[in-house]
């Protein structure tokens, strides 16, 4: 169920700023997030509720009819609130497992609900290769996996996709040759590998292989070392701390797009702590 009246509070904030910046930084939330938020609401309610022009921000008409029905809104959530407390907070540990490029990109935005939620539950945060994240996850050993989508989930599996991002041909920046001939840096297994062998038997042939190292950071390493081109997710190239050394290299058709999902084992829905982070994820 989408938390409404977060998205209130966030408006309300809003108005008094007219600062998608300062709300932004004061409500804890990034600026994608904010302006989703916005977004949503005007297209639920089918006006603009913010104008965005050179002077700043200022509400529309409609914004200031909708501010009056959410400061109602929310006192009316309060009154009710005051006289049915909130029963006993969440309490316990929750293991949730992901690359290195997901906790910096994606778990910020996404765990922050469920943080802010429930303060009382530890979060356990696991870190390694893509390719292990759903076998971690089957194993038991995390509860939660941030991890690609395979088009065939396993049947223990559920997922919910939070993002979709390019898969991507790199190559060292000052090589002299476009890249796509080869010599390529590939994972040694794993969706990106399976998606690069499915693109190369597009082209009409397997691909000359010199590396195939463990870890997308590991690639990106040896492709700016100028050991070959590489095909890894563009999420994982715009977080990588060697990106400046690194090119797209343009190529037609482009590797199919890659979903990137929250993943539990469906039995765990029934679990308090997963059930309560799935819910909160459902509008992410």
């Amino acid at each position: 169920m989408r938390d409404d009246h977060r998205e209130l509070r966030l408006f309300l904030h809003l108005t008094q700023s007219l600062n998608f910046g300062r709300t932004s930084l004061e409500c804890h939330v990034s600026p994608a997030t904010l302006t989703r938020t916005v977004q949503r609401l005007e297209a639920d309610l089918g006006h603009r509720l913010f104008d965005r022009g050179p002077r700043g921000v200022s509400l529309t008409a409609e914004g200031h009819r909708f501010r009056d029905y959410a400061v109602r809104a929310m006192e009316l959530w309060q009154a009710y609130r005051d006289e049915h407390p909130d029963p006993a907070e969440l309490v316990g540990r929750l293991t949730v497992f992901a690359t290195v490029t997901a906790c910096q990109a994606l778990l910020p935005d996404l765990l922050a609900p469920f943080r802010a939620a429930h303060p009382q539950v530890r979060l356990d945060l696991r870190t390694g290769d893509a390719a292990s994240a759903l076998a971690r996850l089957d194993e038991g050993e995390a509860d939660v996996a941030v991890a690609g989508i395979p088009a065939r989930l396993p049947e223990p599996l559920v997922s919910r996709t939070v993002t979709v991002t390019d898969l991507v041909l790199v190559t060292a920046r000052d090589r002299p040759d476009p890249g796509l001939d080869g010599p390529f840096v590939l994972p040694h297994r794993g969706l990106v590998r399976e998606a690069a062998d499915r693109w190369f038997r597009a082209r009409g042939g397997p691909a000359d292989i010199a590396c195939e190292p463990e870890g997308h950071e590991a690639l990106l390493a040896l492709v700016a070392l100028g050991c070959g081109t590489g095909v890894v997710p563009r999420l994982v190239l715009d977080h990588s701390a060697v990106r400046d050394r690194l090119a797209v290299v343009p190529a037609a058709p482009a590797p199919e797009r890659f979903p990137i999902g929250l993943c539990v084992r469906r039995p765990d829905l029934r679990q308090t702590l997963v059930a309560a982070l799935w819910s909160l994820t459902a509008q992410w």
